[in-house]
């Protein structure tokens, strides 16, 4: 519940930094606001404050700000406008002002990273210990096309279709930039190097990770999970794992094959701790004719780095671009199918997202909120009518033709326009229950 309740929250500032953007220029326009509410449906809380009425709604999933002379049925609108009110009316300003208003909406959620991002360096951001790290394999998952194509433990990258990688954070830069494409890989193997070449499902748009490739993993525990066999044998976080019934454990992906091929007997597990070498019984448990299971978790190293205020302007400003184009990569390969449309998540996910972030640190809840602002501010900048970029195209049609377009043509435009909204709506619930009820990424 709380993870639902902080994800509407986080939800929420998104869509009021949009409505605000919309809100601002047309106060600065002169343009009179009736309405500023955040979410739709029933009132919850309603108030006036001068000549606009600011309310919650039931419905979280957005907001609006309705203008005089938008719609019909409003205060001033049902039937001929006075002289002075037309001078405030939307519709009446001049095509480059209705645009500035338009535009400001996503232009807030483009513009909230630039400021927002800064402040998630300077209170300190933790990365994972392995992404400034080259790009060396410690593991090739089975059953991936990682490991049909040849890849090989210890493997390590060098370039990635003659773009030169130093890191994993670097390659997975370079994926993004290939979603889609055929990825011809040039990996150092001891004293060769050989070419793997091939084309994943999504290109690797999610990064090495999701090719089945992974880095070097110490046998080390991070977590025991409460009442499982690890916890009742007396294993504990930081212990370091050396055989498992004499059998040597290299790294943490050694431990999964030595304990399925137990199938199911007690084992003795040599530990480390401390300086002290200490033998315990383990009985691996299985559930539902699931994998055999002791309840350990590996030890994720993290760095935690704090930037200066110059260098986390500077930090924040290229993170932002860096989500920008990521956002833009995905967009273009989903439309030319290069990326599967199961990638597609709905408000439900959003607010999973943004709700597990928000139970975490400062750093963590500014990225999210970073991210899905771009993505909101993007989405709202598609040729869509109904969305923000469906009146600029109108716009923009009016400043090419002189005279705005007509409005049986814009009516037929609009409702294209919802029902595109609304299967691509049913698209994103249909892959937001498949992923609840699948337990799916």
């Amino acid at each position: 519940m709380l993870t639902v309740v902080a994800g509407i929250i986080m939800l929420g500032i998104l869509v009021f930094v949009h409505e605000l953007g919309h809100f601002c220029i047309a106060k600065l326009s002169g343009v009179k606001v009736l309405k500023f509410s955040l979410g739709f449906g029933p009132r919850l809380v309603s108030r006036k404050w001068g000549e606009t009425e600011y309310m919650v709604c039931a419905v979280p999933l957005g907001g609006y700000v309705q203008m005089l002379g938008e719609g019909s049925g409003e205060e001033g609108e049902t039937g001929e406008l006075s002289p002075e009110d037309r001078k405030r009316s939307f519709a009446e300003q001049p095509v480059g002002r209705r645009t500035a208003i338009i535009a400001a909406g996503p232009a807030m959620n483009l513009l909230l990273p630039f400021l927002i991002l800064p402040v998630a360096y300077m209170s300190g951001i933790d990365l994972p210990a392995y992404f400034d790290q080259p790009p060396c394999i410690g593991y090739v998952a089975a059953d991936t096309e990682a490991k049909s194509t040849g890849f090989r433990d210890g493997d390590c990258i060098v370039s990635v279709n003659e773009e030169p990688v130093s890191s994993w954070s670097d390659t997975n830069m370079v994926l993004i930039g290939h979603a889609g494409d055929p990825l011809d890989f040039q990996v150092r193997r001891g004293q060769q190097t050989v070419i793997i070449t091939m084309t994943p499902e999504n290109g690797g748009l999610e990064g090495l990770r999701s090719l089945g490739l992974h880095p070097q993993q110490e046998a080390v525990v991070g977590g025991v999970a409460p009442g499982m066999p690890a916890e009742q044998a007396g294993i504990k976080a930081g212990d370091r794992i050396v055989t498992v019934e004499g059998e040597p454990v290299d790294s943490w992906y050694d431990l999964r094959p030595i304990i399925q091929a137990l199938d199911g007997r007690p084992a003795t597990l040599t530990i480390e701790r401390e300086g002290e070498s200490l033998n315990l019984t383990v009985q691996p448990i299985r559930e539902n004719g699931a994998d055999y299971l002791i309840g350990v978790a590996p030890l994720q190293e993290t760095v935690h780095k704090r930037f200066g205020f110059i260098e986390s302007v500077r930090a924040g400003a290229e993170r932002t671009v860096e989500l920008v184009q990521i956002t833009l990569v995905f967009v273009q390969k989903l439309f030319s199918g290069d990326v599967s449309t199961k990638n597609i998540g709905g408000p439900i996910t959003v607010v999973q997202i943004a709700g597990q972030a928000a139970q975490t640190d400062l750093s963590s809840v500014l990225t999210i909120l970073a991210f899905l602002s771009i993505q909101l501010g993007i989405l709202n900048l598609f040729p869509i009518p109904i969305l923000d970029g469906g009146h600029l195209f109108f716009n923009l049609f009016e400043l090419v033709l002189r005279r705005p377009l007509s409005m049986r043509v814009r009516e037929i435009a609009q409702q294209i326009g919802l029902l595109l909204i609304v299967l691509l709506m049913v698209l994103a619930f249909y892959n937001d229950f498949v992923r609840i009820f699948t337990g799916g990424p």
